[in-house]
């Protein structure tokens, strides 16, 4: 017989569940389905290691003194001990030095960060190189976007916080970038640091956004995120048995938490090795920040590294008006490129939808082949980004090769231009023929590796038909609009309008090849299942047959 304390608990529990709904929501959501697949886990990725994240902070956060006060360094490391230096350097290295496990923490810190803006990058790039973004999701779409754009200014404040002297540099950059800013930049650079650079208040308040402010709206943005997912339904990729109404895969419970806790174990396992084994971010080897010195080849974190090649590789533009300076070199690669980079992101669920008119909803992945334009959009998007990546590294590029820093300027200036037109143009064209391939996968089989001579000594591959579920797969894909020709006598905006979407829809969908018909498939079939009984026939017949030799 149940116990007083269980039937109290019961009833709490009854309570509750009677005007929360607490009990029926969770049982229904604790078997929801998910499906299976290797692409999936890049955003698991990102959740752990922001995970990590979290619990390496909370471990910093009780060491980390955020104080810009000079002390005297009295501590472990002997080449800076009696150095003067901040505070926030100080606490640095006593963390790095004198606190149990701290090293090993802030180096899995800083680990996680990379690998935290990593996934969020290459899981946004699955999203949208399979369809994943269409109705009903352009709204988690949004909030992907935003996700990435706080992980990179998270990161900023974050290696920003120890006060050495790259990090300190990468500060004073900050700092010209909000005083380039037309009108208003020197009031946005006293209202941050509280007055002229660099003053005693920029890490306290760096310190207040990376931990508490910022870490908020990426905590509620993942929530919403993951909310969203389970609204919407997980997309899955197509197969037998998987249609646009349902999802096949495994419960959340107890199959799919268990594979995601152990998930996490695994990332928290990697990066624990990588912040044992991989020195990162050594700020001792730096010194503490001085306004009068820059460490030779410094550079940010890698994802602060593309508006940094644009930096370098831009022309000294400037324009001089009634005795104002407008720095076009530091805005424009700076101050415009990088929003507008994210506004084309974020709006490119939108246009698509717009040029080509699909409003319906979507839970089955496309594969990347079968939207040639979409996908050679994002390389071309990506072109840009490694180009203008690599271009931050022009002088290390420069020592390394033995070449000429000017020269590989004045070649990144044409590449980051050319190079994605170029990318555009080759990856539409490989899908393009990628789809012809499947089309003849589908129609004539696949290469068997059986070689039949014939009567008059020729030579040839027989193929064999592809087994059904591959088949299936293939043929799972809606055929492309037909594209309708607009009445020319249409005038006004509404008539320019539908001019332009009807010649971009020309261009997104031109040259694709169309999945085959049913009447196809069947002669197809037909067709295979004769050569395979003629080939079973040849065998028999010839002179490697099974059985006895007949004499």
């Amino acid at each position: 017989m149940p116990g007083k304390s269980s039937q109290r608990a019961g009833v709490v529990a009854n309570w509750a569940d009677e005007r929360l709904g607490l009990g029926s929501a969770m049982k229904k959501n604790l078997r929801k389905v998910f499906p299976d697949h290797w692409s999936f886990m890049l955003g698991e990725v990102a959740l752990w290691s922001f995970v990590v994240l979290l619990l390496s902070g909370v471990f910093l956060t009780l060491w980390f003194d955020p104080s810009m006060a000079e002390v005297q360094y009295n501590g472990t490391y002997d080449p800076l001990r009696g150095v003067h230096m901040s505070a926030a350097f100080a606490s640095t290295l006593d963390i790095s030095f004198d606190v149990r496990g701290g090293l090993l923490m802030r180096q899995m810190h800083h680990w996680a960060a990379m690998i935290f803006i990593a996934s969020m990058m290459i899981h946004l790039m699955r999203v949208y190189l399979t369809g994943a973004f269409r109705k009903p999701r352009e709204v988690n779409w949004l909030i992907g976007c935003l996700l990435l754009l706080l992980g990179t200014i998270e990161g900023f404040t974050g290696y920003s916080l120890p006060d050495d002297l790259l990090s300190g540099t990468g500060v004073r950059a900050a700092d010209g970038f909000m005083k380039a800013t037309p009108v208003v930049g020197t009031y946005m650079s006293f209202f941050l640091f509280g007055g002229e650079f660099p003053g005693d208040s920029i890490i306290p308040r760096f310190y207040v956004m990376h931990i508490l402010l910022i870490p908020g709206l990426l905590l509620a943005l993942i929530a919403a995120h993951m909310l969203l997912l389970v609204y919407h339904k997980h997309t899955q990729w197509p197969g037998p048995g998987r249609t646009q109404e349902n999802v096949v895969g495994y419960p959340m419970l107890p199959v799919y938490a268990a594979k995601a806790g152990g998930f996490f174990f695994i990332v928290f396992g990697v990066t624990a090795l990588m912040g044992g084994l991989f020195s990162i971010n050594n700020v001792w080897k730096l010194g503490p920040y001085d306004p009068s010195k820059v460490t030779a080849g410094s550079q940010p974190d890698w994802y602060m590294g593309w508006p940094d090649g644009l930096l370098r590789i831009i022309p000294a533009w400037e324009t001089h008006l009634w005795g104002f300076t407008v720095s076009w070199n530091i805005m424009l690669p700076i101050l415009v490129a990088p929003p507008l980079l994210l506004i084309i992101l974020m709006l490119l669920p939108f246009i698509e939808s717009w040029v080509t008119g699909d409003k319906r909803e979507h839970h089955l992945l496309q594969r990347p082949r079968n939207a040639p334009t979409r996908t050679a959009v994002l390389v071309a998007l990506m072109t840009f980004y490694g180009l203008s990546w690599a271009a931050g590294g022009n002088d290390i590029i420069a020592i390394k090769f033995h070449l000429s820093i000017n020269q590989i300027t004045y070649f990144m200036r044409a590449a980051v231009f050319i190079g994605p037109v170029i990318a555009f143009f080759i990856t539409r064209r490989w899908c393009i023929s990628l789809q012809r391939h499947d089309n003849e996968k589908l129609l004539h089989g696949y290469e068997s590796g059986v070689l039949v001579r014939s009567p008059d000594g020729g030579y040839a591959e027989k193929h064999l038909p592809l087994p059904e579920a591959k088949a299936y797969t293939l043929t799972a894909r809606d055929r492309d609009p037909e594209v309708e020709e607009v009445d020319e006598t249409l005038t006004g905006r509404e008539g320019r309008k539908a001019r332009l979407r009807n010649r971009l829809q020309k261009l997104y969908f031109a040259d694709n090849q169309q999945k085959p018909s049913a009447e196809e498939l069947h002669d197809a079939q037909h067709h295979a299942e004769h050569e395979l009984h003629e080939l079973e026939s040849q065998i028999a017949a010839g002179p490697n047959r099974h059985g006895p030799a007949e004499h």
